[in-house]
């Protein structure tokens, strides 16, 4: 009796590893299935909240940077504009999902207006 208690509990214990794996499998998919996308337009940054424009279609999305430091990027924006909403046109990388907020994985800021004034 005992050793199919054994037997029993070793396929228990298997099934719950093979569940626990196919689930982690079909996460990982999911993520990898989104596909990046290139953008370019204007960055604005105001009371707490990062707002991106498309320079082609001009349709706005909010702004998330999962692995950059908030406050780091706060002052890199408003040690370049100076302000507050003041708009730097930058190229963006990231996931863009349905509800308009983009997951930026990278960006270049591309030109800051008044830079080329002497």
């Amino acid at each position: 009796m005992k050793y199919l208690d054994f037997i029993f509990l070793i396929i228990f214990s298997y099934t719950i590893v093979l569940f626990s794996c196919t689930d982690k499998q079909k996460k990982a998919e999911v993520t990898i299935n989104k596909s990046t996308e290139s953008l370019s337009g204007w960055w604005i940054y105001g009371e707490g909240q990062h707002i991106f424009k498309d320079e082609e279609s001009l349709q706005e999305f909010d702004l998330v940077f999962p692995n950059e430091d908030s406050l780091a990027l706060i002052d890199l924006y408003l040690s370049i504009t100076e302000m507050e909403y003041f708009p730097m046109e930058t190229d963006f990388i990231g996931i863009v999902n349905e509800s308009g907020v983009m997951q930026v994985d990278d960006f270049d800021i591309t030109y800051i207006q008044g830079c080329d004034e002497q």
